[in-house]
């Protein structure tokens, strides 16, 4: 075994760790769990441990049940939510078939391709989320409304409020587990809080996102609140995105950077961007995978709506934050389309593929648009070659589906259970009969 191995035994001992707990998701990007004792632990990283794959959503096909999880050293950490006493550990898995193969179907896998694909050209990508969630009183029930716990908003300081004593503990419990927080703030939303994580290399970062949600939802129980990433959970108040910046690193030093140039961003930097615009349409089924996504991106509150990019516009699909001259490292590019509740494993893997579709096919950015894009009209738009994104999923899997470029970056087995998986979400949305349609239409006909 390697050293990292070692070094995973010896803390467990150390530190009298009673369950190992190992973390893999479906390709919905919601987290799986199964604890193991340490006895098990040396058998889980030579062998791998075996487990019903038949019984995740998208794992395995029909014909194929036992999978095997192995749990990479380098990730392990104690939960900091369950004490020091009698403590438990975790550790993010890959999934492999029977003879010890990547699982085609895992999400991990996904993103490990789509940077090994960058690293052969010399790239390394990092990304920086802004993660955008709601704190509730209860749990959803049918017929009652959602009790957010304040009515605060932006940025603003809640005296005594339940959401900093929330975000205290959140941060502390996420830096016991090694993930740094740059920033946390309410958001404009009632009860909408952020939590932004520090930088990091993609695959690190989708594995702190999904213990991000995992914390947020522990602590939210541990208080008598409910913690939701839904899209757009209120019809009156803001969704919540996952803003993410983007980078690429050439030999250590940033690819979108270009001392001199506008926004100090390099070619390589605009090509990027005109891949990301491009190819939006494609990808919004992975970046926006709900029916929900869509009440989010077309709620006409600062989600984007539109194919464009800009500087200071926030209804830009893509920005170009400020960047200090003197910091080369600090050159980004935004990506404001993502929500909160996507795959993250799958949404980097998208965004990496267009990126490196513009930068690979040399693409022209068009224009930038400095303008809201929200207050111009249908023809203004269409004169600037301004296009919209897909206005709900049903429209977004029709593109989806017809994607070379997303079946080549998911592999078939994720892409073909996708597509079937979310057609069938949109026909069960589509046979609800709602609140909205009783109201407006029960005693007009």
């Amino acid at each position: 075994m390697g050293h990292l191995h070692d070094d995973v035994i010896r803390t467990v001992s150390d530190r009298d760790v009673r369950f190992i707990r190992l973390w893999f998701c479906d390709i919905a990007g919601t987290l799986k769990s199964i604890a193991i004792s340490p006895s098990d632990l040396e058998t889980a990283f030579t062998e791998g441990i075996g487990i019903d794959g038949s019984t995740i959503e998208g794992l395995t096909r029909s014909y194929e049940s036992d999978m095997i999880l192995r749990p990479d050293p380098a990730t392990f950490e104690l939960l900091a939510w369950r004490g020091d006493v009698n403590a438990t550990g975790r550790m993010m898995c890959d999934v492999l078939t029977p003879d010890g193969e990547p699982a085609a179907s895992d999400p991990r896998r996904v993103l490990r391709d789509a940077l090994g694909r960058a690293e052969e050209k010399g790239l390394e990508f990092f990304t920086h989320p802004e993660i955008e969630f709601y704190l509730f009183e209860q749990p959803y029930t049918q017929g009652e409304p959602l009790r957010p716990i304040d009515h605060a908003g932006y940025f603003d300081h809640v005296h005594r409020g339940q959401g900093q004593d929330f975000r205290r503990t959140a941060i502390e419990h996420l830096e016991a587990m090694n993930i740094q927080v740059e920033f946390s703030h309410h958001e404009n939303g009632p009860g909408q809080n952020e939590i932004d994580l520090r930088y990091a290399d993609a695959l690190t970062t989708a594995d702190n996102i999904l213990t991000l949600r995992t914390v947020v939802k522990e602590v939210a129980l541990s208080m008598g609140q409910v913690a939701t990433f839904m899209p757009k959970p209120m019809i009156d108040h803001p969704g919540s995105g996952m803003h993410t910046h983007l980078s690429l690193f050439q030999g250590g030093k940033n690819a979108f950077h270009a001392p001199g140039a506008e926004f100090g961003l390099s070619r390589m930097g605009r090509q990027f961007i005109a891949g990301l615009l491009r190819h939006a349409p494609e990808y919004s089924a992975v970046t926006n995978q709900w029916v929900n996504s869509y009440k989010r991106l077309w709620g006409a509150q600062e989600a984007p709506s539109y194919v464009c990019w800009g500087h200071n516009n926030r209804s830009a699909l893509v920005r170009v934050p400020f960047h200090k001259p003197t910091k080369g490292t600090s050159s980004r590019v935004e990506f404001r389309g993502l929500d909160s509740s996507a795959n993250p494993y799958l949404a980097f893997s998208v965004l990496l593929a267009a990126g490196m579709a513009g930068i690979e096919g040399e693409y022209e950015l068009p224009e930038g648009s400095e303008d809201a894009v929200w207050d111009l009209t249908e023809r203004e738009r269409r004169a600037m070659g301004i296009e919209p994104l897909p206005t709900d999923l049903f429209r977004a899997l029709e593109v989806f589906e017809d994607s070379e470029l997303m079946a080549s970056t998911l592999g078939e087995q994720v892409f073909e259970f996708f597509l079937r998986d979310k057609r069938q979400e949109w026909q069960r949305y589509r046979e609800q009969v709602t609140d909205h349609e009783l109201r407006s239409t029960f005693s007009r006909v």
